[in-house]
């Protein structure tokens, strides 16, 4: 009877002891202690750093939400002009941001205006970075058509100021997206008291703020300097330090900085112009929707809006608007932005109005055997430049990076305050499996690597420039500046080459003002060279998400 007594007592004391050990797991959050050793975090005597009240990556300006999954890239429809470079493959691309319009006249112009200010092109020093940034608005120009007024008026106009930006090259494009994410963060920290208000306007040429100085080399943010003198008095540090106990610079770890601005892939745009998500139908899922509107026309079946043109594009030929009085687009050459209905992910002129650059390197077959996540052609890895002394070397005004195109125009790749990029190397290469070299553009397409028996389609090595590496046979011309800045530009006059795409030509999306509908289709492709522009051609930025798929990391109902 005691026995039973002591076992019974026993049992009752481990299940009030595993019910106490279960309750206190429930409770504990490690919100304020590690999960790994129980040790207090954000501790005055030092413990490990992190913000416990971050909860989501923040909207960027001018930004809207796109929700990742998979779909259908490539044709799904007629293919009347047999291209053969979208065939339908599955992919699925992570959840982003994109621009819900495309960067228009204004928004460039800030950018502009902001060159003009800091690097001032009176100065023989910098007038090569801004005059490089400026848009070509000669690409009006028509050997047979009366286009001035655009050619004058249309960048810089305020009738034109919120219509989309062209003459812009891919370059350029990439330039502007850099700058893009340098000011908006810059932004972020003076909002939060971490640099000093109004520090943007009081630097020097080669002192800008650079995202990745600040976050890699905090000390050499704004050119090192940690004041700044304002009518002959000294002002407050502009990189001052956090407010916190810890007295850091604000890292990765704290959550605060935006991500980059960056162009969007080939994927990554014809996921976000389809705009599945607002739909539950089987057949679109699976790659039967032809527009970023439902249906198969390109005007309205509304009651209200019936018959009206749901894009700006040319009509046929000699109609690029309709008739006067009634229009059936209402623009001829661009539109407006926010003219037409924006589609389900909210984004704007998907189809229509202008084409747009994306990031992707042109090829006719997206290698889906390879890779169907994230796809995108065109990696060229690089790092922090590191100098003797064993810091980060951050860009002068004396060691700029100036590249001279093939139409002769000189621009500038890196900023002043910019921290100096070289390819990885075997340092980095050694041993892995995921990738061994930096430029990977024209990876399992034409390098040593795609065939067994790989031949050079050049007759020889000098012809090709850069020899066996070499796959397209296409175009080679060469522009040198001398030291006056005068041009000696050579052209390519073989008649062996048989193609135009190489690694320097960028694929664009989305059909144009100048295109007929068969282009308004997201899933074709072209390509132009990256460092030439048109009067058709603009471009919209996109920034990556961390953290979770969905907003608030909420999953859909059941």
């Amino acid at each position: 009877m005691m026995l039973r007594k002591n076992l019974a007592l026993k049992l009752f004391i481990t299940v009030i002891a595993a019910s106490l050990l279960v309750g206190c797991n429930k409770t504990r959050d490690y919100k304020n202690s590690s999960r790994a050793t129980g040790w207090k975090m954000n501790a005055k005597e030092g413990g490990f750093q992190y913000d416990p009240k971050y909860k989501e990556q923040q909207t960027g300006p001018g930004l809207v939400f796109v929700e990742g999954g998979t779909f259908t890239m490539g044709r799904v429809q007629d293919d009347p002009m047999h291209d053969w470079n979208n065939s339908p493959n599955q992919q699925h691309v992570q959840s982003f941001y994109m621009d819900e319009t495309e960067v228009t006249n204004l928004m460039y112009l800030e950018y502009l205006d902001w060159l003009k200010k800091v690097f001032p092109p009176t100065d023989e020093n910098y007038r090569k970075i801004y005059e490089g940034a400026v848009p070509d608005t000669l690409v009006w120009r028509n050997r047979l058509g009366f286009n001035e007024v655009m050619t004058n008026n249309y960048l810089r106009h305020p009738a034109y100021a919120e219509y989309p930006v062209v003459g812009v090259s891919w370059i350029q494009a990439v330039e502007f997206s850099n700058w893009r994410t340098d000011r908006v963060n810059e932004m972020v920290l003076e909002t939060e008291g971490i640099t000093a208000r109004n520090a943007r306007y009081d630097v020097e040429p080669g002192e800008t703020f650079s995202t990745e100085t600040y976050l890699n080399a905090p000390t050499l943010t704004y050119g090192g300097n940690d004041s700044i003198t304002r009518g002959g008095k000294k002002s407050e540090s502009i990189a001052k330090r956090s407010t916190d106990s810890t007295n850091l610079y604000v890292g990765r770890q704290d959550g605060l900085l935006m991500p980059s601005y960056r162009l969007p892939t080939e994927a990554e745009w014809e996921y976000a112009a389809l705009g599945l998500v607002g739909l539950r139908n089987y057949n679109v899922y699976r790659g039967k929707k032809k527009y970023p509107w439902e249906g198969q026309y390109t005007r309205s079946g509304k009651r209200r809006s019936r018959g009206d043109q749901l894009a700006n594009f040319k009509q046929g030929d000699g109609d690029y608007g309709g008739i006067a009085g009634w229009s059936d687009d209402g623009a001829d050459i661009t539109a407006q932005v926010k003219s037409y209905e924006p589609n389900d992910f909210g984004l704007y002129d998907m189809a229509g109005n202008v084409a747009e650059w994306v990031a992707d390197v042109y090829r006719p077959i997206v290698d889906d055997e390879f890779n169907d996540f994230n796809y995108y052609r065109g990696n060229v890895y690089t790092k922090n430049a590191i100098g003797e002394d064993g810091k980060v070397k951050v860009v002068t005004m004396d060691s700029i990076i100036y590249d001279t195109l093939s139409n002769g125009k000189i621009i500038a790749r890196n900023l002043p305050g910019e921290i100096l990029q070289v390819p990885v190397d075997e340092n980095e290469t050694y041993l892995r499996t995921n990738f061994s070299e930096s430029d990977n553009r024209d990876y399992r397409d034409g390098d040593k690597r795609s065939s067994r028996y790989y031949q050079s389609f050049a007759d020889d090595e000098s012809e090709s420039g850069d020899g066996a590496n070499r796959m397209y046979n296409s175009p080679i011309q060469k522009v040198y500046a001398d030291s006056t800045g005068t041009l000696d530009r050579q052209y390519d006059k073989s008649s062996n080459r048989t193609t135009l795409v190489d690694n320097e030509v960028r694929v664009y999306k989305g059909g144009s003002w100048r295109d007929r509908d068969y282009w308004l289709d997201p899933a074709q492709r072209r390509y132009f060279p990256q460092d030439m522009a048109t009067d058709y051609i603009g471009f919209r930025c996109a920034m990556s998400r961390v953290g979770s798929k969905s907003k608030k990391g909420k999953r859909p109902r059941n």
